[in-house]
């Protein structure tokens, strides 16, 4: 007999504790799977959100890579036009200082009544080259060749050559002041076009870095939050499923 009520008694303690964690049990299941029910569409909305964001830092690094690419491209273009530039420049400099040194020389000649010594020169040869391309008329055209060909014999017109060399020096000096304004400019534009596509190729370079680097966050990012949505979702499964079975075993229990 004592022995039957000795049993009776532990099996009345299994029964409360059984029926303590029938009860405790299922609400601390109950609260796993209603904190389940909520952290999932959270978790959705931030996997939706980063998302979105990567896919924008791929089209903003994309964008940027392109506009780095261009302002390059602008950069190796200007150079290239300013290369031929200058070098147009500098023949066409070293042809104009020629000209107007061979028109100084000959000024200088006639004035000292050497004309017909600065027809052996090649001083001369150059002057002869020219006179077809300036802009005197044809008759002094016509003087300055018959100058060069008939030298000191010729001297009777050295005042109206004087006068028309130094026209035609005045002129070339005057077209290759310009020209050099004109170079100038042209640089002054070039060297303010390169420092502006410079500065915007380190901006664009940063910024590809930058969204390189935020790419690369946000895809371990959107990796581990969908393991969480995932293991979330999971562990929700087995609660619920554990939560029904106990909720049966504890209704047979009780009945």
């Amino acid at each position: 007999q004592k022995k039957v009520e000795q049993e009776g008694e532990i099996e009345k303690k299994l029964y409360e504790k059984f029926m303590c964690f029938c009860e405790k049990g299922g609400g601390d299941l109950d609260k796993s799977i209603s904190d389940a029910g909520e952290k999932i569409p959270a978790v959705g909305s931030e996997i939706a959100a980063s998302g979105a964001k990567l896919t924008q830092a791929k089209e903003d690094l994309k964008q940027a890579q392109v506009d780095r690419a261009a302002a390059k491209d602008a950069m190796r273009e200007a150079t290239a036009v300013r290369e031929k530039e200058a070098a147009a420049y500098a023949s066409l400099r070293a042809d104009a200082n020629a000209n107007i040194g061979a028109t100084a020389k000959a000024i200088t000649a006639l004035e000292n009544g050497l004309g017909g010594s600065f027809i052996q020169t090649p001083a001369a040869r150059i002057l002869h080259k020219i006179i077809g391309a300036s802009d005197v008329t044809q008759g002094d055209q016509e003087v300055l060749a018959a100058f060069l060909e008939q030298g000191a014999s010729y001297a009777p017109q050295s005042g109206q050559i004087i006068g028309i060399l130094k026209n035609m020096h005045d002129t070339m000096t005057a077209s290759l002041s310009d020209e050099t304004a004109a170079e100038e400019k042209s640089l002054k534009i070039y060297e303010e076009l390169m420092a502006a596509k410079t500065k915007e190729e380190k901006v664009l370079t940063s910024k590809v870095e930058a969204k390189t680097s935020q790419i690369g966050e946000l895809g371990v990012d959107l990796v581990q939050m969908r393991e969480d949505l995932s293991d979330t979702e999971e562990q929700m499964r087995e609660d619920k499923k554990f939560l029904a079975e106990l909720t049966s075993r504890c209704k047979t229990k009780t009945a």
